[in-house]
């Protein structure tokens, strides 16, 4: 045993865990077994895939995918914070409102009100724009013609909006879980110092809301990117899916053409996590972290050893932890 100035040091051994070893080379030789599945299999074609992960028409579905992802997304955080608030609302009208708009989309499946949107222009052959009960009115468009020439352009429309009024329905729910987790003592001083409710809102409630709001909204984002592949519903052929698919099916190989769509998707998601992190940490500043310490075995002593220097250093402890002291 070490001896440090007349002390003897005790050498801490860590108590091995054999059951967290075992499930750790468990799961490593699945993951390899899984691997070398993938590689060693010639069905999985993966010259077809290297060979077509950055083809042109690829690419541009790849692009319209994010921007029906964007579109939907945009559309849904203004109808959720407007249906958010129309519940906080004192009007009950507002209230029933919101509710009824959160049931019905939220009880609906999201690929039949896509199918509903395609047929917009089965169900009305012309859209009029003007003052109810009147004879004034300001213009009268083509469902099916929103984009003149363009029936795909249209279609985009049509897949934005049955995304993003599905989406405010959800979202609208953490939304106000968000703003119900600020504590009602601090909105209750703000209105004392004389600030309205819109300022209330803007200056102390959202801006205290948001670390509750932004991980499920990042979930849902990323949850997005994957209901795009839907919109063939409405119908909108430009989309990831669809065009990986169509191409797979005209080439007699599907399989390595889902794996471009996989890869692609993989990808996009990846990036959307590592936007979500760090504004997770922006929202998250002077929060501290629960998560469980991840530092090694090695770098816990470390920190250990660097603690106990530093309360050595301070010559507030005595060599020896034996002696009374009386007062």
């Amino acid at each position: 045993m070490e001896r440090r100035d007349n002390v003897e040091v005790i050498e801490a051994v860590p108590v091995r865990k054999w059951g967290r070893l075992f499930s750790a080379i468990l799961v490593a030789i699945v993951a390899a077994m899984i691997i070398n599945a993938l590689i060693t299999n010639p069905n999985w074609h993966w010259d077809i895939v290297w060979d077509n992960l950055f083809r042109k028409e690829v690419l541009r579905a790849v692009g319209w995918t994010i921007a029906l992802t964007v579109g939907a997304m945009i559309l849904g955080i203004i109808i959720a914070v407007t249906l958010a608030i129309m519940r906080r609302s004192d009007n009950p009208v507002l209230r029933w409102v919101a509710m009824a708009y959160i049931w019905f989309f939220r009880g609906t499946p999201i690929y039949t009100q896509l199918i509903f949107w395609g047929l917009v222009g089965t169900l009305y052959t012309t859209i009029t724009v003007g003052i109810p009960w009147t004879d004034i009115d300001f213009f009268t468009m083509n469902p099916n013609r929103l984009v003149p020439g363009d029936l795909q352009r249209t279609m985009f429309i049509y897949a934005v909006l049955g995304l993003g009024l599905n989406e405010g329905a959800y979202l609208s729910e953490i939304v106000r879980s968000g703003l119900n987790a600020v504590d009602s003592g601090q909105e209750e001083a703000a209105r004392a110092l004389g600030m309205s409710r819109s300022q209330v809102l803007r200056r102390i409630v959202f801006p205290q809301a948001m670390r509750v709001i932004i991980p499920p909204t990042g979930n849902e984002t990323i949850s997005m990117l994957k209901t795009t592949s839907l919109v063939s519903a409405v119908p909108f052929t430009l989309d990831l899916t669809y065009v990986t698919n169509a191409m797979g099916f005209a080439a007699l190989r599907p399989i390595p053409w889902l794996l471009i769509a996989v890869i692609w998707y993989l990808a996009v998601t990846s990036i959307l996590m590592v936007g979500q992190h760090y504004i997770e940490q922006y929202y998250g500043k002077g929060v501290k972290d629960g998560n469980v310490d991840r530092l090694s075995r090695r770098g816990k002593a470390k920190q250990r050893r660097s603690r106990q220097a530093a309360i050595n250093a301070a010559g507030t402890t005595h060599d020896d932890p034996f002696v009374e002291y009386t007062p």
